[in-house]
């Protein structure tokens, strides 16, 4: 990690700004955190109100209404149907200056909820075609409601802003349906970093396995790029008591499975970077005695580094290919990236260090390692430099091996920790605005 002598100062001691920072960036912050203190009741309120009634990507109707419907309460200039479902708001600060944007994501999961909480979801859909709960397993909830109290806090001292700052509400987050464009992608195509034009974009995420209270973030590569793999297995099908009659793809498909694993534990210099690759669904076959003439894999490919992202893809191909050709059989190889790598632009990350240390305290910031999971947030990074963070939401003194990882039935958040998200996303707004004044 390389930081200027200035960067280094910063870090030990805590401070704000360059040089330019005045007291009235001091008073401005002073009053940012007294704000967000008092968005405690309104923010909880808003998160549990979201988690009782979650909503699949492209689906959030009526999360979007509520968003659109308070953003236009603070005077913000409103836009609706973005990217399907996405919202937009506008907060024109009394001074000229840069744009600002933050992000949250709405969408939720196909997960039954069985967390022990009153405001449990009770939602029901079909997804790909298994009746399945709906549920807020990976903590959009908490990001909507942070973002809600933060253009509320903002809007309060929008005269003392030198600038503006745009408000996206992001759908799909989670992902679209297969073949369709959606979620951040699809905003960044449809202009959401334009009219007014972004200079830089801050999001944040809630982490079940980071205490309330503390902030996580990561210069450079901190989420890993995510490609989805499909595998078609195609042989003969024959009865299951003659099996020499077959080219049997469920076997073969077993021995893909299998050798896909060797991919990580003997191609990939995991010295470089962490990967991944799982197989996380298989479909074949209809009865117990009949050898199907297809079997097909689905998994997800992770990776924090583009070199071996290819290689790994070419490496899948490979693999599938020959195993299905030692047994008769052929393999289609169909791969997809979901998601780049989520890249927190060194410099901003360097210029707001500083405010993430004086929001939480110095002792409650950690600059992380990277991670696997994958975050579409990476759509805006590529075009405008951006800055994702980490905001506990686990209770104080839990263990983290002890709770309930993102994407469960029974996740958890400490709700008691998102004003310090609200805090957060209101002063790296202010004081990036502040900083190019």
């Amino acid at each position: 990690m390389k930081f200027s002598c200035y960067a280094l100062v910063a870090l030990l001691t805590g401070s704000l700004l360059p040089s330019s920072s005045t007291a009235q960036n001091t008073a401005l912050n002073a009053r940012i955190a007294k704000l967000s203190a008092a968005q405690e009741a309104k923010v909880i309120a808003c998160r549990r109100d979201l988690h009782e009634h979650p909503e699949l990507g492209n689906e959030e109707k009526r999360t979007a209404g509520i968003v659109a419907e308070q953003l236009k309460k603070l005077g913000l200039e409103v836009q609706t149907g973005v990217a399907r479902t996405g919202v937009v708001g506008i907060l024109r600060g009394g001074k000229p200056g840069p744009v600002v944007a933050l992000r949250a994501d709405m969408d939720g999961l196909p997960v039954t909820e069985t967390a022990p909480v009153p405001f449990a979801s009770k939602a029901r859909t079909t997804y790909n075609g298994q009746e399945v709960g709906v549920m807020h397993a990976c903590g959009h909830d908490t990001h909507v409601a942070m973002l809600l109290s933060t253009a509320e806090v903002l809007s309060a001292v929008k005269k003392d802003l030198p600038g503006t700052v745009k408000f996206i509400f992001q759908p799909a987050e989670e992902g679209s349906l297969p073949g369709v464009v959606g979620g951040a992608k699809l905003m960044v195509q449809e202009g959401v970093l334009d009219n007014p034009k972004v200079d830089a974009i801050f999001g944040l995420h809630i982490n079940a396995q980071t205490e309330v209270g503390t902030l996580k973030y990561r210069p450079e590569g901190t989420m890993a790029a995510a490609d989805v793999f499909t595998i078609k297995v195609k042989g003969k099908s024959a009865h299951g008591a003659y099996p020499w009659l077959a080219v049997d793809p469920v076997v073969t498909a077993a021995q893909i499975v299998t050798g896909l694993q060797t991919i990580i534990s003997r191609q990939s210099e995991l010295t470089q970077d962490a990967a991944v690759i799982t197989v996380g669904m298989i479909h074949g076959g209809v009865r117990n005695n009949i050898i199907p003439e297809q079997v097909e894999l689905t998994g997800t490919i992770r990776t924090l580094d583009k070199d071996m992202q290819q290689k790994i893809w070419a490496a899948v191909r490979r693999t599938a290919t020959n195993i299905a050709e030692s047994a008769g059989a052929g393999a289609e190889v169909d791969i997809v990236n979901y998601a780049p790598i989520t890249y927190n632009d060194p410099r901003l990350t360097e210029q707001m260090a500083p405010t993430l240390r004086r929001v939480a305290g110095p002792a409650h910031v950690t600059v992380q390692k990277a991670v696997t999971g994958a975050e579409d947030f990476a759509y805006f990074q590529e075009k405008v430099p951006g800055l994702f963070v980490f905001v506990g939401g686990m209770p104080k003194g839990k263990n983290p091996a002890d709770t309930a990882p993102h994407h469960t039935p029974n996740f958890f958040i400490d709700d008691s920790g998102l004003t310090l998200g609200v805090q957060t996303l209101a002063t790296l707004a202010a004081d990036y605005l502040g900083a190019k004044k």
